[in-house]
């Protein structure tokens, strides 16, 4: 290149912007092979000043700055000479131009009401070409056609194949340049044009079919029902059945779906293989009602497996509330057990799918929660398929200027650098190799992708709803609009691939299979025993009887273990003093504190083999100082965890910090635990009042999904509770909340008061033949309290007491006048209080767990204070709140018949409490005073 040229070329403004990146690029492969770019290029480059002894690296780092400093000085007008070689830079900046924006000019909205604007970029004029140009041969650099050269006619046809069809590529957003590389290679090499045979484009068909033939015959089965049909996003079918056939192709052995319910009832029948006979058997409200309460049928999941050329594959699709987004996190947790067990670290052997609405995925804040998981130690799964079922309209009534702020709803994913692929889906054929595309590259390179599957909605919202009222020129378009069936049917018939006869003969095969209530899925097969095996956890009652003691022998052995640490890994002062408490206790020297006794429940659980898994904002180390499960090396940084070391051949053991969210983690959390029956796992908030953000996880999946879906879940809640001056936000973990939700025997609600209570209760999680969910009001003051101890003896009998009688020897249950029960680190003041006031006619009961409510162990220890006429519930909790309103008929039902139950705590309030540590204990004072009946 002449020097003129190359200067001016240097002083052009197609360095600024996003130009840089594509010129880092080329001299990236420059410095790969200086034969692989064009000689104008080869020629600046070459010219560039050489830094002398500088090894690549650096010599890239060099002219990258240099780059940087010319792309600041200001644009200018220059008239160079040499026009070919002005065009040659020109040509790379059209191409490059296309791999940016050709996807806001691509053919993706099959109704074509999309008013998009001409990108002036992807004009040959905004590059000063023209189609006098287009016989004339230019270097096209990476673009990946295979050849070094092409006309610029071709090259320029070849470019609006690729990134202005049926298929919109967004990429370029993309930090990595292999990535880049690769979708270009995968998109360029074909311009966006898969190759079929006849016999892969029959499967495409038959999907199609499918999914169009299951959408009549209900609409008119049962004509006016609620079905929230697929009709417009057809590809749907194809797309799923080419994704699991190709991921079990590659070895996935389980792929786990999450979706709403626009077109549920279409994958549950065609894609995991439901009998439609079942499905009409809902329809006509034929159920069984000893099942519980049941969900509507776009709630429901399913299990099968589906058969590939590289084995069966087993599906499951979550079942999900109508909370939209919330079952995202859901899948990732059961894809995470799911991998767990299997060993897998590299997400292999399990895929995720989850599909999402239009205004869904850009309006709720769980998706970008779960985005920012995705790459996170505790709860990557190595990558998620994500696809949109883009029906341009929403939820209801929905413009899309009112549910987003960005071009696309897809733009929350450019957050972790997702390539998002848009994709009409009237081209069938461009939907399979976007879905070809999407799962090669998540398995290469364990990331996240997004398709874009814009289409439309045939009905409204649901079968019942007008969409014409407020869509009107919309709904003129899809009412003349033919089917996606229709239209794929005509184009194999005119491109004589499949006859039109052919076609008919396969929805006639199609009908009479529904007809007839038979499997519509050629791939389905009958699940074979897999590794999750839920049946000993089935039809066992609370008090069923199980091995629950332990030997103090086996917990002076784990105490030693986990109480050690190597002498090479140096831990802070403060961390040296807990451990070497520890080994006090571990000695008997010391009785156990509250983390050390939580250590040893978990010591326990690994020693038998079972997983153990914690995640939450602090769980390391405890939010309150306590746990210090992860050893923090001073010198280096390094971690050493205790409990990964208990023996050899010990169960898993896993402690996360987790991302700063609750709904996601805890959701996540509950998928985890609905996968994996055999350990435990604990979700375990900051502070207890943190779990008001995941509300929708206890409401729709925690407390009701074994009343709904016969889902059983083992998690554990840790929700740090207690009164202690931190103000209205922390000292609440809403206690009543978890109370309202029990009925049928649905979860447990635990308030452990002792060391040797939380290891009998986590421990009681695992060994008793029973999955129901715990949460647990766990202390902050008590973990320090000198009272709060508990001796090895105490853990050894291994029972969880539901209720503790009054344990102070000089109470003689003759003298007493007055009982008084509590729950909580209330007990430490009444205790404390009572011993000072040498009230030896009062005894405190403390309920260790409010429900399942512990009645008939009440009543047994109410039967030594028949006589006593003063019963009194204790609580710190504002009269409103806590367990009084929830729980006084569980205790007027225990106390001697003619008696009453007074109130003592805090008067009601709208906030849980006051703000001002001398308010804070006046009250708390005053209602140990009155519980005590102090004057």
């Amino acid at each position: 290149m002449p020097e003129g040229v190359m200067k001016a070329w240097l002083e052009s403004s197609h360095l600024s912007g996003a130009n840089t990146a594509y010129i880092e690029e080329l001299y990236e492969h420059y410095l790969e092979n200086s034969q692989s770019v064009s000689d104008e290029w080869r020629a600046v480059f070459d010219s560039l000043p050489k830094i002398e002894g500088a090894d690549v690296e650096y010599k890239h780092s060099a002219i990258r700055e240099e780059f940087r400093e010319l792309a600041k000085q200001p644009a200018r007008n220059v008239i160079v000479s040499g026009g070919s070689d002005a065009k040659q830079v020109k040509v790379l900046q059209l191409i490059n131009a296309y791999r940016f924006r050709g996807h806001q000019n691509a053919n993706i909205d099959p109704l074509g009401l999309w008013q998009r604007d001409k990108v002036r970029d992807l004009q040959l004029s905004h590059h000063d070409l023209s189609e006098n140009d287009f016989d004339k041969e230019f270097n096209v650099g990476s673009f990946a056609c295979g050849q070094e050269t092409m006309k610029l006619g071709d090259l320029y046809k070849a470019l609006r194949k690729t990134y202005c069809g049926s298929i919109g590529a967004e990429y370029m957003h993309m930090t990595s340049t292999e990535e880049k590389r690769w979708i270009q290679s995968r998109l360029e090499s074909v311009q966006s044009q898969g190759q079929y045979s006849t016999e892969q484009k029959e499967e495409i068909l038959k999907g199609l079919i499918a999914a169009d033939g299951l959408e009549k015959y209900l609409g008119a089965k049962f004509p006016g029902a609620k079905r929230f049909s697929l009709e417009g996003g057809d590809a749907l079918v194809p797309m799923l059945k080419e994704l699991i056939t190709r991921a079990g192709t590659h070895g996935t052995k389980e792929v786990v779906v999450g979706m709403a319910h626009r077109g549920r009832l279409n994958v549950l029948v065609n894609v995991m293989g439901k009998n439609p006979a079942k499905l009409f058997d809902e329809f006509a409200g034929k159920t069984d009602e000893a099942l519980g309460s049941g969900d509507v049928k776009y709630h429901q999941g399913y299990s099968s497996d589906f058969v590939t050329p590289g084995g069966n594959v087993h599906l499951a699709l979550a079942f999900n509330p109508s909370h939209l987004e919330i079952v995202n996190p859901v899948v990732m947790g059961s894809v995470r057990a799911r991998l767990d067990r299997r060993d897998c670290d590299e997400g292999d052997l399990v895929l995720p799918i989850t599909i999402h609405g239009d205004s869904a995925i850009a309006g709720q804040g769980v998706v970008q929660e779960t985005f920012n998981m995705s790459q996170a130690r505790a709860f990557k799964v190595g990558g998620s398929i994500r696809i949109v079922v883009n029906n341009q309209v929403g939820f209801t009534t929905s413009d899309p200027s009112d549910t987003r702020s960005g071009e696309y709803c897809t733009d929350i994913a450019k957050m972790v650098n997702a390539p998002i692929l848009h994709v009409n889906s009237d081209d069938p054929e461009a939907v399979i190799l976007a879905t070809q595309v999407a799962l090669d590259f998540r398995n290469k390179f364990k990331r996240d992708v997004v398709i874009d599957l814009v289409c439309y909605r045939r009905h409204g919202h649901n079968e019942a709803d007008e969409p014409n009222a407020t869509q009107p020129l919309m709904y003129q378009v899809i009412k003349k609009h033919p089917t996606p069936r229709q239209l794929y049917a005509d184009r194999l018939n005119a491109e004589n691939s499949i006859a039109k006869a052919k076609s008919d003969d396969l929805a006639a095969y199609y009908r009479k299979l529904l007809d007839e209530g038979q499997c519509t899925v050629e791939q389905w097969r009958p699940m074979t025993e897999h590794s999750v095996d839920w049946s000993p956890f089935l039809g066992h009652d609370w008090d069923d009887e199980y091995d629950h003691e332990i030997s103090v022998s086996k917990l002076k052995e784990l105490a030693s273990s986990i109480s050690s640490y190597p002498e090479d890994h140096p831990v802070h002062s403060r961390v040296k003093k807990v451990y070497d408490d520890r080994k006090k206790m571990a000695a008997g020297e010391k009785l156990l504190d509250w983390g050390f006794a939580e250590s040893l429940a978990y010591a326990a659980i690994v020693d038998g083999g079972n997983r153990v898994r914690i995640t939450g904002q602090d769980a390391g180390r405890g939010t309150f100082f306590h746990r210090h499960a992860v050893l923090h090396n001073q010198t280096d940084a390094s971690h050493y965890l205790p409990l990964k070391n208990v023996r050899e051949g010990q169960g898993a053991f896993d402690v996360h910090d987790s991302v700063l969210s609750e709904v996601s983690v805890l959701a996540f959390e509950y998928g985890y635990t609905t996968a994996e029956p055999n350990g435990l796992t604990i979700w375990e908030a900051q502070f207890g009042d943190f779990a008001n953000c995941a509300q929708v996880v206890f409401d729709q999946f925690i407390s009701s999904g074994e009343q709904k879906w016969g889902r059983l879940c083992g998690l554990t809640m840790l929700l740090p509770h207690g009164y202690e001056g931190q103000g209205p936000e922390h000292s609440s973990a809403r206690l009543e909340r978890y109370l309202q939700l029990c009925a049928d025997h649905n979860m447990q609600v635990c308030v452990p008061s002792t060391p040797a209570q939380v290891f009998n209760m986590l421990r009681r999680q695992v060994v008793r033949p029973m999955r129901r969910p715990l949460i647990v009001m766990s202390p902050k003051s008590l973990l320090r309290h000198p009272l709060a101890v508990s001796s090895l003896e105490e853990l050894s009998n291994g029972a969880y007491h539901n209720v503790i009688g009054e344990t102070d020897e000089d109470i003689k249950p003759e003298n007493v006048e007055r009982v008084v029960f509590c729950s909580g680190k209330v007990y430490y003041e009444l205790l404390e209080q009572r011993r000072k006031n040498e009230q030896n006619n009062v005894a405190i009961i403390r309920v260790e767990q409010l429900y399942p409510f512990p009645e008939t162990e009440l009543r047994a220890e109410l039967e030594q204070y028949q006589h006593v006429k003063q019963f009194v519930w204790c609580q710190e909790e504002p009269q409103n709140q806590g367990a009084w309103y929830c729980s006084q008929h569980h205790f007027r039902a225990c106390i001697p018949e003619g008696n009453y139950l007074t109130y003592a705590g805090r008067k009601a309030s709208a906030a849980p409490a006051v703000g001002y540590m001398s308010v804070h204990v006046k009250e708390q004072q005053a209602l140990v005073h009155d519980a005590l009946n102090v004057e």
